[in-house]
């Protein structure tokens, strides 16, 4: 399938400020861009990196104070997902048998406080046995007990704020979902991704967990197809995939997303059909 994305974010920026932005698609084995662009108003130099084994494309770049700074993206992207059948038997990987590369995925983080939920997540879900069984009902729990609600929580709540509250946006959600799973001992990671099909138009943030050897992709909110996502980052939790860091002094007054069909092949997948459907950067 593809998909033509675009973004724009417009800044304020009082003074020298340096940002790093995480709006490109990823290039992957399941995700190919055919073309892409940037554009930067008024132009700046800027620096491509990547880290944590290629997890996203950061752009690096510095602007001038007391200035309206731009920041524009789009790309055609062609995605191949791996389809799972929800009814397969899914063999749970050991600790002891993970990759070294998939252990970090288990640790609490900054918004993923899973020591702290050890308690709840073995009382709720503890006797399940099948390994994505036990995922569908964390993202089936997660669904049906917090409130979506936009603009309800800011960048500093957490995993246990959400669940305190009981309400959320998607980087919530997510962020529920990882904590979750790492609390029984299943590797969980975030996703920054744009979406088809999502309203009002953003960028959105699901989970994938690490089920028989491959990432598979879960969103509590139900809020789009699983197939209908074009991933940009990975990461143990929205701080590692935030779409922009700021250091200095620029407030955002605009950010417009978009993300189209470029052709007409495609049959949505939600996740609580007969198949699931994920992919991995790997």
């Amino acid at each position: 399938m593809k998909f033509n994305i675009q973004s724009e974010i417009i800044y304020e920026v009082v003074s020298p400020t340096t940002f790093i932005f995480n709006i490109h698609a990823l290039r992957t084995n399941s995700q190919q861009i055919i073309t892409e662009s940037l554009t930067l108003n008024p132009p700046i130099d800027v620096e491509e990196f990547s880290y944590n084994s290629g997890a996203g494309r950061f752009l690096r770049l510095e602007s001038i104070g007391n200035t309206t700074f731009s920041i524009a993206y789009s790309a055609t992207v062609d995605t191949n997902y791996t389809v799972f059948d929800q009814r397969q038997e899914f063999q749970t990987v050991p600790v002891a048998k993970l990759d070294g590369e998939i252990i970090p995925f288990l640790f609490p983080s900054r918004y993923c406080q899973s020591d702290k939920l050890q308690k709840l997540a073995y009382k709720e879900f503890g006797s399940i046995e099948n390994i994505y069984s036990k995922v569908l009902a964390i993202t089936d729990w997660i669904y049906n007990n917090v409130e979506y609600v936009s603009g309800s929580t800011n960048s500093g709540t957490s995993a246990l704020d959400t669940l305190t509250e009981r309400v959320g946006v998607c980087r919530d959600f997510a962020h529920l979902g990882i904590t979750l799973c790492r609390a029984l001992s299943i590797p969980a990671r975030y996703l920054t991704c744009y979406a088809y099909t999502l309203q009002p138009p953003d960028f959105h943030a699901c989970f994938e967990a690490y089920i028989g050897g491959n990432w598979i992709v879960f969103d509590a909110t139900r809020l789009v197809p699983l197939n209908s996502l074009v991933k940009i980052a990975n990461g143990r939790d929205a701080a590692d995939a935030a779409v922009a860091n700021i250091f200095g002094n620029a407030t955002s007054t605009s950010i417009k997303v978009s993300c189209e069909l470029a052709d007409d092949n495609f049959t949505p997948f939600w996740y609580n059909e007969n198949v699931l459907n994920g992919f991995s950067i790997q």
